[in-house]
């Protein structure tokens, strides 16, 4: 069974739309969305109606997709451009649209699976706290029941794997440097990449799969994972869209201008 991990789409039809016909290469069977359909870009209602359509078999509510649902006065955290978005947002969906997204859970474990999935962390979901290091990892597996756990919200791909205890000189929990390989020229982004990583039995995984739509680890190029449970992997891609056609909706829709431009900087 081949599982697409989806995260943080925010509104971006472009970048959705070549994932999809990725993951329809692929043999996707089963999606996964860890949250954020909505939020900053300018097709929402486009990208929300597009996932409804999938074999959607997990899906966890991410904070922009929580203000979106609720009332403007509970927006809180947000800078003036996300807060923007947020409003501008509100008023493209139906109201049947914006309690689909409230009735999502903060997290899910999958049954019949080892996947755990969540938009921020697993202690405290509707805190919205990030991942950043091997710290709040540990936080982290502390609620983790499942060897496989999906996380989004950063927009920054990073991976932890906790081991098994063999002595006491082991590093438990250790940082997956080469889930992110955050050194990708310029010139590579080009053409769609991926990176791959085998499932060792007794480990734990958490892993932040990046952002499809607005990628923030200075690679703009769209970020998804598939997990293999055959296999035992789980896989990475990043594929390059038409940013360009995404940054002139924003401007179209008079959103702010400096979402559109961080979209070509992957910041």
């Amino acid at each position: 069974m081949k599982y697409a991990i989806l995260s943080d789409i925010h509104g971006n039809l472009e970048a959705l739309s070549v994932v999809l016909d990725k993951c329809k290469e692929l043999g996707v069977d089963e999606f996964i969305s860890l949250g954020d359909i909505v939020g900053y870009n300018a097709n929402p209602k486009e990208c929300l109606d597009l996932m409804r359509t999938l074999k959607l078999v997990c899906a966890v509510k991410g904070n922009h997709d929580e203000y979106v649902a609720g009332a403007d006065n509970a927006i809180e955290g947000f800078n003036p451009h996300a807060r923007a978005a947020v409003i501008w947002t509100k008023s493209q969906l139906t109201p049947e649209d914006r309690a689909w997204l409230s009735r999502l859970p903060m997290r899910q474990t999958l049954k019949g699976t080892l996947i755990t999935a969540v938009h921020a962390t697993l202690d405290s979901p509707d805190s919205w706290g990030y991942i950043f290091d091997e710290h709040h990892a540990a936080d982290n597996f502390s609620y983790q029941f499942t060897p496989l756990c999906f996380i989004g919200h950063s927009h920054v791909p990073i991976g932890f794997c906790k081991k098994p205890i063999i002595s006491f000189s082991d590093r438990m929990i250790e940082c997956l440097t080469d889930w992110e390989s955050r050194n990708t020229p310029e010139s590579h982004f080009k053409r769609a990449d991926s990176v791959s990583l085998s499932l060792d039995a007794g480990h734990k995984y958490l892993l932040n799969v990046g952002s499809v739509g607005q990628p923030r680890n200075k690679d703009p190029r769209a970020s998804f994972a598939v997990y293999d449970s055959d296999l035992k992997t789980v896989t990475r891609y990043r594929l390059p869209y038409d940013i360009e056609s995404a940054q002139a909706k924003i401007i179209a829709a008079g959103l702010p201008e400096r979402l559109s431009s961080r979209l070509a900087l992957g910041i």
